[in-house]
């Protein structure tokens, strides 16, 4: 791929150039015998909001700045929700957003975030959302899945979002007079893969998707970053995974977005970088997204299915990995699935959910048992991390 793109000034070029490349040679500095983890899961760990329904993909809903909205003496965050099914896997087929809310370490649900019939996919997939304090207006960007009334469920996935507005009337918060529904962004093939077209295989898709909404703070410019795939006319490889940005054509993002090049590319490495985000933190951009080990290209270095990250003096760049090995957070080797989809909040909390845990070396692919009886579906024990420059370390878990 030689071909040069013209965008906005102090933006990456083309794709040969983008502010930071996710390479093998970073991933090989991993040590395995110092893996940063938090302690392996037992049973007192595993705890259901509801037993008949499995969560995963945790998300805060966050002011502008991207700290915590504090609302109802707590806070508040959405979920991924479905039924739980003896099979796990079926939960991606009916995924619903489920709004939750925390007060000190007890979780409370508050029903679906979206009402029935308002997205236009046959899914609802993670994203982000935003609090207005002043005026209790939520911004929600999210992926749509698939379309209404599809025969087929498949892999396409857009970039949508709405407008409600906080609603503290009841027992439990909710969101109500959603509108403003909006595709944030056409996906026309130049810069990411049409998913419209190419949509990859079973449990490696193509990516576009996990929109999540960063205003940087030094010229108040909107954007969002997304997990999407390499154009078609730009890949060679399956693992073509990048992090793609779209810069908001209105101030608050409430209208459309211009799709720009790729901002992290992991050409020829791996081939999904998930939920990524971003926060700045005395004057260093922390930019964080999730990996499973599955999805590297076993003929390089493979990394432990984890939270990875870079850090940069600016949103477009340079960035270098942190901690060297852009590795910030793996499960246990003795439990390498137990957790997945990370997310950091300026605090230094990370939060996720529980995926497959005490397998004690069974793989759930293979087992029929332990797929059923050992994935979680809950809200992990969450961990604490410092960030000092380009390092990072786990400091409670």
């Amino acid at each position: 791929m030689t071909a040069s793109y013209i965008v906005d000034s102090g933006m990456p070029a083309n794709f040969n150039a983008p502010a930071g490349r996710w390479q093998g040679q970073q991933i090989g500095q991993i040590d395995p015998h110092a893996i940063p983890c938090p302690p392996v899961f037992g049973a007192s760990d595993i705890v259901h909001i509801d037993p008949a329904m499995t969560l995963w993909d945790i998300w805060p809903v966050q002011y502008d700045n991207g700290d915590l909205a504090r609302v109802a003496g707590g806070s508040l965050w959405v979920m991924l929700s479905a039924p739980r099914h003896p099979d796990p896997d079926l939960r991606h087929n009916q995924a619903r957003m489920r709004l939750l809310l925390r007060t000190q370490e007890t979780w409370t649900d508050c029903g679906n975030l979206l009402p029935d019939g308002f997205s236009p996919g046959s899914r609802e997939w993670s994203g982000s959302t935003r609090l207005n304090p002043e005026t209790g207006a939520v911004t929600l960007w999210f992926t749509v899945a698939g379309r209404r009334g599809e025969g087929q469920i498949d892999f396409e996935q857009r970039l949508f979002h709405a407008r409600g507005h906080l609603d503290l009337s009841g027992l439990t918060p909710t969101v109500t007079g959603w509108h403003d529904l909006t595709q944030s962004v056409v996906n026309t093939g130049a810069f990411y893969a049409d998913l419209a077209t190419t949509q990859g295989n079973q449990g490696q898709i193509k990516g576009f998707r996990d929109p999540y909404w960063f205003r940087d703070p030094k010229d108040g410019q909107g954007y969002i970053l997304f997990t999407g795939s390499r154009a078609s006319h730009a890949s060679q490889s399956n693992y073509d995974g990048v992090i793609g940005i779209a810069s908001a054509n209105d101030a608050d993002g409430v209208k459309t977005f211009t799709l720009q090049v790729p901002l992290i590319d992991a050409y020829g490495l791996a081939s999904e970088m998930e939920r990524p985000h971003i926060f700045v933190q005395n004057g260093l951009y922390y930019l964080f997204w999730s990996t499973q080990s599955h999805i590297f290209d076993a003929s390089g270095p493979v990394g432990p299915t984890g939270l990875y990250g870079m850090v940069a003096p600016s949103l477009w760049g340079p960035y270098e990995p942190l901690n060297g090995s852009t590795l910030v957070l793996a499960n246990p080797p003795q439990e390498s699935r137990q957790a997945y989809a990370w997310q950091v909040v300026p605090t230094g909390e990370i939060v996720s959910f529980v995926d497959y845990w005490g397998l004690k070396g069974r793989d759930p692919t293979l087992d029929v048992s332990a797929k059923q009886v050992q994935f979680g579906g809950c809200i992990a024990p969450s961990t604490q991390i410092v960030l000092s420059g380009a390092t990072t370390r786990i400091v409670k878990a």
